[in-house]
């Protein structure tokens, strides 16, 4: 089967920080070292425009995050590594996304409706301060995952209505203009922690109480040393549960090291000897991306070349998808003639390719318009039996997937989407 696609971005709105890592940075970078998976990584600086009028904040943001995921070990030769506004897709499929999007459904966007309740909770006009950006951010959110068709998106809880949003606007535009888009699946990644500031609330810039992801040595134990913590004495036992400083411990180390905190916390440590032992695990861990940080920080220049390399791997996706998306719509050339639009749009859709391999037998496959594998079949004695297999599935789709389940390979519950899709549009194709 075909790769399954995952896309990941992080907002250039300020300097990641130990929750960014946890949450985001270190966990893509483990995923795109798994066998099988196509990854892409972006820099969401278009997203950044919405809450964000600083010119050099956005630029400087852009480096630090971009340093920050490899130095965190992303290699941008095993996956496709671009800043958002250098695909001029993007904001192109936005727009024709806005065109296929109830007003709504945007309505009950969480974020447009968080900003309009705090405005009535102050007797103030609903949409006061609330710019165009903000309502439409799903939408250039939709933008970003189906520009590339991603199969997976990982997100937190609070995101996963932006993800169902983009299923409602691929599941739209396809019944439109037939089936361009794989409707994207969220992720969860219920293991994946959500680290406490130096307040005791949820690590973010809006409260400002981050710890910088590359603070110095020096830095990092300072911050650490200001976590907020309760009055109780060195040998007063204290309770893991609930405290900051043991939350982001139980991030970085592992169970064994976790087990012994606790039980140091049930014997009564003092709190510096926590904090301290807390700083150590943490520069254990983030010391040896450092100094590839720093590098790449006074290199700015080896950064462009690497998000501009990226940039073009991911156009040559982009570039020729947004065409065959405008054409869809309709914006073509005056001059194209109804043979030669039925015959593109024909081209565009998924296909059957029957073969015969060296060991005598006739195979066939169904690829979509890249030619990306969806559903391959095992061997059949003769083409003609392989022939009738290809039309009971463009009769039937995937409701005949159970009588042929013998012949084909596995298909993966990630695919069933992308085959009833392709099988759909083949299905119209030929009325």
């Amino acid at each position: 089967m075909s790769s399954v696609r995952f896309l990941t971005g992080i907002t250039t709105s300020g300097t990641p920080h130990l929750g960014n890592y946890v949450g985001s940075i270190r966990p893509s970078v483990r995923a795109s070292q798994t066998p099988g998976v196509e990854s892409y990584y972006f820099l969401a600086d278009y997203h950044a425009l919405i809450k964000i009028d600083d010119p050099a904040r956005i630029q400087r943001s852009t480096l630090e995050i971009a340093a920050s995921w490899l130095a965190a070990g992303l290699d941008p030769e095993k996956v496709t590594f671009y800043r958002q506004s250098d695909i001029p897709e993007i904001p192109e499929l936005t727009w024709l996304l806005t065109c296929v999007t109830g007003k709504g459904a945007l309505n009950r966007a969480h974020a447009y409706k968080a900003a309009v309740d705090k405005n009535l909770a102050t007797a103030q006009d609903p949409d006061m301060d609330v710019n165009a950006g903000l309502f439409m951010y799903p939408v250039l959110m939709g933008a970003d995952i189906l520009m590339f068709n991603a199969h997976k998106v990982p997100v937190g809880r609070d995101q996963i209505q932006h993800i169902e949003m983009a299923r409602d606007m691929a599941h739209s535009f396809n019944h439109r203009y037939g089936e361009h888009f794989v409707p994207p699946q969220a992720v969860i990644e219920e293991s994946v922690a959500t680290l406490p500031g130096l307040d005791g609330r949820k690590m973010s810039k809006s409260y400002d109480n981050t710890i910088p992801l590359f603070a110095s040595r020096e830095q990092l134990k300072k911050l650490i040393a200001g976590i907020v913590t309760d009055s109780r004495a060195p040998g007063e036992p204290k309770e893991a549960e609930g405290s900051a400083l043991f939350q982001i411990y139980q991030a970085f180390a592992s169970e064994e090291e976790t087990q012994i905190l606790r039980q140091d916390y049930a014997k009564g440590i003092a709190w510096a000897d926590a904090k301290q032992r807390l700083f150590e695990r943490i520069d254990l861990e983030i010391a040896p991306m450092r100094e590839t940080y720093h590098s790449l920080m006074n290199d700015p220049n080896r950064v462009e070349a690497i998000l501009l390399a990226g940039a073009e791997k991911a156009r040559k996706i982009s570039a020729p998808f947004a065409a065959r998306l405008r054409h869809a719509v309709g914006l073509r050339s005056l001059v194209t003639s109804e043979v030669a639009v039925k015959k593109v749009a024909k081209s565009s859709m998924a296909s059957f390719k029957q073969y015969r391999e060296k060991d005598g037998k006739f195979y066939f496959k169904l690829v979509d318009a890249s030619g990306d594998l969806l559903l391959q079949s095992l061997g059949f004695d003769s083409p003609k039996v392989a022939g009738q297999s290809i039309a009971l599935l463009q009769q039937q789709g995937l409701g005949a997937l159970e009588a042929l389940a013998g012949q084909l390979e596995p298909l993966g519950s990630d695919h069933q989407e992308a085959v009833a899709a392709a099988l759909a549009g083949m299905a119209r194709d030929e009325k």
